[in-house]
């Protein structure tokens, strides 16, 4: 049983604080994503648990081990790098069982643990091999392969695939992804690609700031973002937004733009009237629909951007801008009119001053 936990965590390098009361728990065998923005602290928050970063405030534990003042070799955890940093003068071999090595571990018992592990990575063949011999994908399978051999509590990745091309960033999530569930071993992965979080998390921790916005399994997330951070920063593309006012139509709720447009929310929506909000609808729940139903938004579209299996429209209509995604391909161009249509039931509903949830 491995858990890790952060404590009202905080870091301040000289009078600027990056990490502001950082507090939630990872379970025992859980892969956990924390995603954000450039600068929002989550490699200092994985820094502060592999011990490279002192904690200003706060308590970081392992198992209900505090480890704040525990050296990084003594923590039980293995790191993996955005650079790979393997030995350039060591084969695959040498890479792979040299912090064993440094342990001291027995010949026979290093040259076992490493052969195991270059066959769970396919990495077998090219044991005898040199990094230089090696693609990025194959380093970055040695670059684990040198965590795998320690046989650590914990995992944390930093950043991994950023220097991999997109097929084969792809390939090494899937390949993480699948490890993980072989090995079970508690994972803390630190990324800026939320597609990246929402395809390989048991659960995302949100940071923005050096706070979190928010924690909780993928789809939880991206279906009731607690706030208006998570809500546009988790989907790609990304949640469209629009200014307006709680009010009612035809006795049901709906939110009235500056441009006196009427969108519509769930028939159980609660909230007071008159309340300045931020609206909030995903691109694939706007659908594109015939002329003449009632209640339908006219728009024009500005771009086409065809994908393979899906085709992003950019649209305009009086004041306001939106993406929609439709599946597969279509024969609307640029310039086209377009009659369009909310679905109610997945729209979000923010407080434009907090940004919270309503």
């Amino acid at each position: 049983m491995t858990s890790v936990k952060f404590h009202k965590i905080h870091k301040s390098f000289g009078a600027s604080p990056v990490i502001q009361g950082v507090d939630f728990e990872i379970l025992d065998g859980e892969f956990v994503v924390l995603v954000g923005p450039s600068g929002c602290g989550k490699t200092t928050l994985l820094r502060m648990l592999a011990g490279l970063e002192d904690v200003t405030a706060g308590e970081i534990s392992i198992d209900e081990r505090i480890i704040n003042d525990v050296d990084p070799k003594d923590r039980d955890i293995a790191m993996v790098f955005q650079s790979y940093a393997l030995y350039p003068h060591m084969n695959v071999e040498q890479n792979m069982g040299f912090s064993l090595k440094m342990r001291d571990v027995a010949a026979n018992l290093i040259v076992e643990r490493v052969a195991k592990t270059a066959k769970i990575l396919d990495l077998t063949v090219h044991l005898k091999k040199f990094p230089r011999e090696l693609s990025g994908g194959q380093r970055q399978r040695v670059a684990m392969g040198r965590a795998i051999v320690r046989a650590p509590k914990v995992f944390l990745f930093d950043e991994p695939l950023s220097n991999l091309d997109a097929k084969l960033r792809v390939a090494m999530r899937a390949e993480i992804k699948s490890l993980h569930q072989r090995l079970k071993t508690t994972t803390v992965y630190v990324t800026h690609d939320q597609v990246e979080a929402m395809t390989m998390a048991d659960r995302i921790v949100v940071m923005n700031g050096g706070r979190v916005a928010q924690v909780g399994a993928p789809l939880d997330l991206y279906d009731r973002p607690a706030n208006l951070f998570v809500a546009e920063f988790l989907g790609s593309p990304g949640m469209n937004t629009v200014q307006g006012r709680i009010g009612q139509k035809d006795g049901k709720p709906v939110v009235i733009s500056s441009d006196q447009t009427n969108w519509p929310l769930p028939s159980d929506f609660q909230a007071g009237m008159a309340s300045d909000v931020t609206y909030g609808i995903r691109p694939e729940h706007v659908m594109i629909e015939e002329s003449g139903r009632p209640n339908l938004f006219k728009a024009v579209v500005d771009m086409v951007e065809p994908t393979g299996a899906a085709t992003e429209l950019s649209i305009s209509f009086a004041s306001n801008k939106m993406t929609i995604l439709v599946t597969g391909r279509t024969k609307i161009k640029p310039g086209d009119l377009v009659y369009l249509s909310v679905d109610k039931d997945h729209a979000h509903v923010f407080d434009r001053t907090t940004g919270i949830r309503l």
